[in-house]
């Protein structure tokens, strides 16, 4: 998961990045531009794409998740190849995608009921987050806490938490947009 997390996140985080610079680039030249992933009212990444909460910390968002991303890319590589990963590399990754998980449900709640838009690529971002979160916590919790009650909970149901988390996304942004994301 790490593998293929790490690569779509980090393909979303440059695209992202790439029309981030295209929006700009028209901005300052006084047009106006409309990027691929412009579908709708309501499916708009030029719709987020120039809010405040796009740029949270001052720069752009998706230079965290390049940044972020090629972390877990590279990490993934490294497992694949059969490295074992010392515990103070764990202990910085969990730290990672607990910022990570933290900021995009603070984007997801910003999207869904602030902008009141939905940025395609935002959201794979959000969908490769949540199992990264979750499945690098299920290890960590295996590693530094067997046998407690959430680890044993996490662990045999791994797979569930995802999806009630796909699902609870997913119902937020139909009841706040319902037909209207096919407007």
């Amino acid at each position: 998961m790490m593998l293929v997390g790490g690569a779509v996140g980090l393909a979303a985080a440059i695209i992202l990045t790439i029309d981030k610079v295209k929006f700009l680039t028209a901005e300052a030249a006084g047009e106006s531009t409309a990027l691929n992933c412009d579908l709708n009212a309501f499916v708009s990444c030029g719709g987020v794409i120039n809010t405040d909460q796009a740029s949270a910390f001052g720069f752009p968002n998706p230079i965290i998740g390049i940044v972020g991303f090629t972390v877990v890319l590279t990490l993934g590589v490294l497992l694949a190849s059969g490295v074992r990963l010392p515990g103070w590399v764990w202990g910085g990754l969990q730290v990672g995608v607990l910022f990570g998980i933290g900021f995009v449900t603070w984007l997801q709640y910003q999207s869904i009921y602030e902008i009141e838009k939905l940025c395609p690529w935002c959201m794979v971002v959000w969908t490769m987050m949540i199992p990264l979160f979750v499945l690098v916590t299920a290890r960590n919790l295996r590693a530094f806490a067997p046998g407690s009650a959430v680890t044993r909970f996490l662990s045999n149901w791994t797979l569930l938490v995802v999806v009630l988390w796909y699902v609870a996304v997913i119902a937020a942004i139909w009841f706040q947009f319902g037909e209207n994301l096919w407007a």
